[in-house]
């Protein structure tokens, strides 16, 4: 992997110059390592060739730390009654192509996720990124429910992409169910972590309050401290007034525990 910084906002009052920081991937092999630094595949720009990773304030599941919530629960018994069964299929071993898949995920970027977010021709893009290996295909009595796009290596699962039957949002809390079971799943097949993209603003607080066994990259190593976390989300969307270096109120301490 090759790790390369690029130059972003600059603050000289108080001495605070962003770098965006990059990582690229040059083997498949890599992609546990990638992971683990707290980057996540960034595929905003369609012209780029390579898989391009962003460092994040990344969420993960420690499984070896996770069990079922109440509200896993509950949202189970809303689902028990489809009987819906899940399917884990590498990706060169499912039809991209077929309409069905196709129809199916375009009317979910329509619906949820809009246009100017998720065209088509990006989501052919992501496909195509050799980073996601599998499709978690959910159906129902033949019928298709949902899918998730899924990076898998060694010991863990990033759960990347989701798409479900709205139909079923509101009613049985689908979106948050397939989170469940594709942790679930993950857990009983022996892997060690999942990660779940990227922790921010308020919108990311559903993800906190499921689950259990929950770490976020803070930058330089994964923290379990999660009301930390649930402040930062909070606060995302106000002014600050530094970096979070320079906000501390006990800074030495925090150099000393480096």
């Amino acid at each position: 992997m090759k790790i390369f910084f690029s130059e972003n906002r600059v603050d000289y009052s108080n001495y605070t110059f962003d770098y965006a920081i990059y990582c690229l991937k040059e083997t498949q092999e890599e992609l546990a390592g990638i992971y683990e630094k707290g980057f996540l595949p960034y595929t905003g720009d369609l012209s780029i060739e390579g898989d391009i990773f962003y460092l994040a304030r990344s969420l993960r599941v420690d499984l070896e730390n996770f069990d079922d919530t109440s509200e896993n629960r509950r949202v189970n018994r809303l689902v028990e009654p489809l009987r819906i069964e899940l399917e884990v299929i590498r990706k060169e071993d499912f039809n991209l192509d077929d309409p069905a898949f196709t129809d199916f995920c375009k009317a979910y970027i329509s619906q949820r996720i809009g246009d100017d977010n998720m065209s088509l021709e990006r989501w052919q893009y992501i496909l195509s990124r050799e980073t996601g290996t599998h499709i978690l295909r959910f159906t129902s009595e033949g019928k298709f429910l949902g899918f998730i796009l899924g990076a898998m290596g060694d010991g863990f699962l990033h759960y990347w992409f989701a798409f479900f039957d709205t139909e079923y949002m509101r009613t049985h809390s689908l979106g948050k169910w397939m989170m469940w079971r594709a942790i679930r799943w993950a857990k009983d097949n022996g892997l060690k972590y999942v990660y779940l993209g990227t922790a921010y603003k308020p919108s990311a607080l559903y993800k906190i309050r499921d689950h259990k066994g929950l770490s976020y990259f803070n930058g330089h190593q994964w923290s379990k401290d999660v009301e930390r976390l649930k402040e930062l989300c909070k606060t995302d969307l106000e002014a600050k007034e530094a970096d979070q270096f320079k906000l501390l109120p006990d800074r030495n301490t925090f150099l000393k525990n480096l």
